[in-house]
Formats: C-alpha cells, structure tokens, sequence
C-alpha cells in the first residue's frame, strides 16, 4: 500500500467530514466534566495548571486542546473552574479579585490568604510585581490600608491598647503572640520594618509607645511596666 504524503492527505481533507468528526470528539466530554477535571488537576499540582502541565497529568484524559475547543481559550477555561490564570491582561482583573476576596472574608484580605488560595487567587508576588506592594494593590481596590506616617499611628495605637492589657510594653514576642489572635494587628515584621531593621528597632517603637500612653496620663515605670 502506498500512503500519500502527510500534507497531501491534509489538504484532501474534506472540511465536513473534519467538524462532523471533531463534533463528535467535542461530545465525549460535557463543559462540567472539563471543568471538573482542571480543579483536580489543580488541586494534585497545588496551583493552576498551564497547558503543559495539565497535559503531563496523569490522572486526566483529556487533552489542553480539548479544553481550548470548549470554552474559547485557555484563561477562559481556568476562570469558568475557579482557577486564576498566571498572567492578567489588566489591574483591574488582579484588583477585581481582592475585592471579592475582601467580601467573601468580610475584611481586608491579607498576604495569608492569599497563600491559603493558591490556585484560585493570585500570588503575592504578582501583586507586589504588578503594584509594587500588596499594600498598594489593596488601597487600589478600596480598601483602608495605611502607609507611612499613617501606618506608623495606627501601629503606635495598636501598641497602646496591647500594654494597656498586658499591663507592660509589648515586647516583640507579645505581638506575634497577639497577632495570632487578632489578624486586624499588623504582623511583628511590617512594625519592626518601619524602623528600616535599624538596631534598637523595636525599642524604639516601645519609646513610641510610652510616651503615647504618658501623653495619656499613664506612668511607665523604668521596666516597662504600667501600674
């Protein structure tokens, strides 16, 4: 038997006979069970699958084009599962995102959440590539995120209402514990970092905090103890 050459065999292709052919290939699988297979594939990889990925999935039968054929692109198949592409066209797609996490949470969403939604959030680290910081990102979605001297009062506030029920400065690991507790504190870090990492960071930011509770009427005693 003598086979014709592969592109001659495609250019005799009847164009018909192929849709009807690839309809039929289409039918094997509903939308729903595409779908269901990109969150498993997900969920074994503990990320988004690109389209290479998925095809070196193992546990799925069906195929990156198939997907494609099916709901247009590849980003649309991933956003119709509940899954975030690696890379957005705007700011306003990765903004978007945060507020409905914002709603879903019922407050401003944080770096953890973010990690605890891998797959179907966006990294941290986008948000810092795309705006610079997860803090701006947020502003930028409406949410009330301070900065600069801003940040530094609540921080300061924050602290105040720490000694007063410690009845002593908090010292670094009585924030971290407390933050544990009460997520709308800021971590340890994000107050130590705005004394640049400098010796004597987080004294400093207990002289802060003394003197707001003596402009109070509060005496601290040489300890760092409150009566």
């Amino acid at each position: 038997m003598v086979r014709k050459p592969p592109y001659r065999a495609v250019a005799k292709i009847d164009p018909a006979a192929l849709a009807s052919f690839q309809a039929g290939i289409r039918k094997r699988y509903s939308n729903d069970e595409i779908l269901t297979e990109l969150r498993a594939s997900a969920e074994r990889l503990g990320r988004s699958p690109t389209m290479r990925e998925f095809a070196a999935d193992t546990e799925t039968t069906v195929h990156p084009q198939t997907v494609i054929e099916h709901f247009g692109s590849w980003n649309a198949a991933k956003r119709e599962a509940g899954l975030v592409p690696r890379r957005f066209a705007t700011r306003e797609e990765l903004v978007g995102l945060l507020r409905e996490l914002g709603a879903e949470l019922g407050r401003v969403p944080n770096a953890k959440d973010l990690d605890a939604r891998r797959g179907s959030m966006p990294s941290k680290s986008l948000y810092w590539h795309t705006f610079g910081s997860l803090a701006e990102a947020l502003r930028e979605a409406g949410f009330d995120v301070p900065v600069g001297e801003e940040r530094l009062e609540r921080a300061v506030e924050q602290g105040v209402k720490l000694a007063r029920r410690l009845k002593r400065l908090p010292k670094f690991a009585d924030w971290a514990a407390a933050r544990r507790k009460d997520d709308t504190l800021m971590t340890e870090w994000q107050v130590y970092r705005m004394f640049d990492a400098r010796r004597g960071a987080w004294s400093t930011f207990q002289f802060l905090i003394k003197e707001r509770l003596e402009d109070d009427g509060v005496a601290v005693n040489g300890d760092g103890r409150l009566p």
